[in-house]
C-alpha cells in the first residue's frame, strides 16, 4: 500500500465532509498510522469525525497560534512514535469582516489574524515538527491551497491574499527544509462544499464557473480526488517533488475560456 508504515499528523479535521477527514480516510486505507488535531469548540466535532474513520485515531488540541500547543503536540508525537513521516496543514481562518466583499474596509488586525492563521501557520507547523522529521530521515508536508496568485475571486477577499501567501510560504519552506530531506508542497483544490467554503458568501458562483471552464467534470461534493493526491504527495512516490502547487481542479487552472456549449 502507498503509505504502509508511515506515521502522519493531519490537522484541521472538523467534519467528515472535510478534505482533511477524507485525506485521513484514504491515508488509513493506504496503511498509514494517524494522529489528528482539532481546536477549541470544534474539538467535539473532530473527535466525533475521528470515530467515523476505519481505525479511529487519537485527537489532540492544536491552536497553531499558541506556541505552547505546538510544543506539547511535538512532545506527544515524539513520545508516541519518536519520529514523523508526514503532516497535512489544513488550517485557515479569516474573521467575517475580512471576507464577503469587505476587502476595502477590512481592518489591519483582521487581515493580520487571517495571515497568521492561514499562511504563517504553515511555517509554524513545519518548524515545530522539524526535529521529528529529522529523526525519520526526512518527511513530507502538504498544505491545502486555492489558486489566488494571479486572480481575484468574488467574496474571497483577504483569504485569497492569504492563500496566495501560502503558495509563497510553500516555496520558501521547500528552499530551507530541503537540506533536512523534508519535502514541502501544496495541493490547490477546486471548490468543495465544505463547512469552511459554505461560510463564504457567493460560494455557489465558484461551482458555476467550474462547470463552464473545467475540462474534466468537477464534483464539489467529492473531496476524494484531492485526498488521493495529498496521499501521493505524502508517499515515497513523490520523493523528489518539493516547492510545488499541485492542481486538483479538473484542469480549470489551465483553460482560459470554457469549451462547454451554453444552453
Amino acid at each position: 500500500m502507498l503509505l504502509t508504515d508511515k506515521r502522519l499528523l493531519i490537522t484541521g479535521v472538523l467534519t467528515h465532509g472535510s478534505i482533511a477527514w477524507h485525506t485521513a480516510r484514504v491515508a488509513q486505507e493506504q496503511g498509514a498510522e494517524l494522529v489528528l488535531t482539532g481546536f477549541g469548540r470544534g474539538m467535539r466535532l473532530t473527535e466525533r469525525s475521528a470515530r467515523r474513520l476505519p481505525d479511529p485515531p487519537d485527537v489532540f488540541e492544536l491552536d497553531i497560534n499558541d506556541p505552547a500547543h505546538m510544543e506539547r503536540l511535538a512532545a506527544e508525537l515524539d513520545g508516541r512514535w519518536g519520529r514523523l513521516d508526514g503532516a497535512v496543514h489544513a488550517i485557515a481562518y479569516a474573521p467575517e469582516d475580512a471576507l464577503g466583499g469587505n476587502f476595502l474596509t477590512t481592518p489591519s488586525e483582521s487581515a493580520a489574524l487571517a495571515f497568521t492563521t492561514s499562511a504563517f501557520s504553515y511555517k509554524t507547523l513545519a518548524v515545530g515538527l522539524l526535529p521529528l522529521f529529522e529523526k525519520a530521515g526526512g518527511g513530507a508536508l502538504v498544505t491545502l491551497d486555492f489558486d489566488n496568485s494571479t486572480q481575484a475571486w468574488p467574496s474571497y477577499d483577504w483569504m485569497g491574499v492569504c492563500k496566495a501567501a501560502l503558495a509563497s510560504v510553500t516555496r520558501y519552506l521547500a528552499r530551507d527544509l530541503g537540506s533536512s530531506n523534508v519535502r514541502v508542497n501544496a495541493v490547490s483544490a477546486g471548490p468543495l462544499a465544505t463547512v469552511a467554503a459554505k461560510g463564504i458568501a457567493g460560494f455557489s458562483r465558484f461551482q458555476d464557473v467550474w462547470d463552464e471552464r473545467a475540462p474534466l467534470a468537477w464534483d464539489a461534493a467529492d473531496p476524494t480526488p484531492v485526498a488521493n493526491m495529498i496521499c501521493v504527495m505524502l508517499s515515497d512516490f513523490s520523493t523528489k517533488v518539493t516547492g510545488e502547487v499541485i492542481h486538483v481542479d479538473g484542469g480549470f487552472h489551465a483553460v482560459a475560456v470554457g469549451d462547454h456549449p451554453s444552453e
